[in-house]
């Protein structure tokens, strides 16, 4: 892991230091630093490591939701079929003057359907050649099932959502390690020069590129 090899590394600059006749305040500076790069890394890692498990929690409920989802739109298909048949037998008894049938046929109708249907008669269907074409297109139908599978299609899509953004945090963390990383670079190049201005410019800038990676680890979203 990134982490734990910058942590290692950073072990190992603070025991055996760089050569060179340097104040006491840079080497002070160069432990500090490695304190600093050994805590931020392993906070980073600690991060990501909880994100990537974040991601794979959301996203496993995603599909989840979507196979509920599937099983209410398919249980939806059959009920819509159903409605489809028990119409069609109920108009083929009423067209012939079997009323009887028709009525039986009418009872069978399923109690979401009936408002529909009943609304779909007072458009007197038989003789309207305006009338919509059944009671699934009448705006009293329902069905719960189908509803129930929106709903859980949209919590679905959400879920996905997230489990994107999860993913997109632990990458944060993840490039920020790398970041660290060019820090210890930077801190181990400056214990192999001599002169004391090019030791502490090198340690400036990584510095720098310290401050820049702990204000980005800051902003990140935290679990």
């Amino acid at each position: 892991m990134p982490e734990s090899a910058n942590v290692e590394i950073a072990h190992e600059l603070h025991e055996h230091g760089g050569g060179g006749h340097t104040g006491p305040w840079v080497e002070i500076a160069e432990a500090v630093l490695l304190a600093l790069v050994a805590i931020a890394t392993a906070w980073s890692g600690y991060q990501s490591a909880l994100w990537d498990g974040h991601e794979a929690k959301l996203y496993g409920e995603a599909s989840k939701l979507r196979f509920e989802a599937n099983a209410h739109e398919s249980r939806a298909g059959q009920e819509q079929v159903y409605d489809a048949g028990t119409l069609n037998s109920w108009l083929q008894a009423t067209l012939t003057g079997q009323e009887r049938t028709a009525a039986a046929f009418e009872k069978r109708f399923r109690l979401e359907y009936r408002p529909a249907f009943r609304a779909w008669l007072e458009t007197d269907p038989l003789h309207n050649p305006s009338a919509p074409l059944g009671p699934i297109f009448m705006p009293q139908y329902r069905n719960a099932d189908l509803a129930q599978a929106a709903a859980l299609n949209a919590q679905a899509s959400a879920t996905f959502t997230r489990g994107t953004d999860a993913r997109d945090n632990g990458d944060h963390y993840v490039r920020t390690t790398v970041l660290l990383a060019t820090v210890l670079f930077l801190i181990a190049l400056s214990q192999r020069f001599k002169a004391h201005g090019v030791r502490t410019s090198v340690l400036a800038l990584a510095l720098v590129l310290l401050a820049l990676s702990l204000g980005l680890v800051i902003s990140y979203p935290r679990i």
